[in-house]
Parts: C-alpha cells; sequence; structure tokens
C-alpha cells in the first residue's frame, strides 16, 4: 500500500461517518474518470499479471470452448 493510500486512509478516519461516505463516492467518481471502462491495470495488478504469464498461468482466448 502506497504512503497516499495510508495517508487518505488515516484522514477518512478522521471525518464522521456520514462525511466518510461522501469522500468514498468522491473517490469512486474520481476513479470512473480516471478509468470509466475499468480496464487499466494498476501496478499490483500487472505484477500479477506478468508473473502468470511467465509461470504459463494463462489460458489463451483460442484455447476455450465457447460454445
Amino acid at each position: 500500500m502506497s504512503t497516499a493510500t495510508k495517508e487518505a486512509i488515516d484522514l477518512m478516519e478522521i471525518l464522521p461517518e456520514s462525511e466518510q461516505n461522501f469522500a468514498l463516492e468522491f473517490i469512486k467518481k474520481l476513479v470512473l474518470a480516471w478509468d470509466p471502462d475499468f480496464t487499466k491495470l494498476t501496478p499490483a495488478e500487472r505484477a500479477s499479471l506478468e508473473e502468470a504469464i511467465a509461470d504459463e498461468e494463462t489460458v489463451l482466448h483460442d484455447d476455450i470452448n465457447w460454445d
């Protein structure tokens, strides 16, 4: 977890619950503006994906029987 994430959590915990909900909704809007289709990878997701590919733990699209 990054320092910024930890700091954001600490700041959120200071707020009353009603304001925490407001802040959470704001963060959700920021994420949707940054990645509206949820197709971008976080650094941790990218590392996991690259590790799975290197370990051949992935299934190729053409290897799936879609019928």
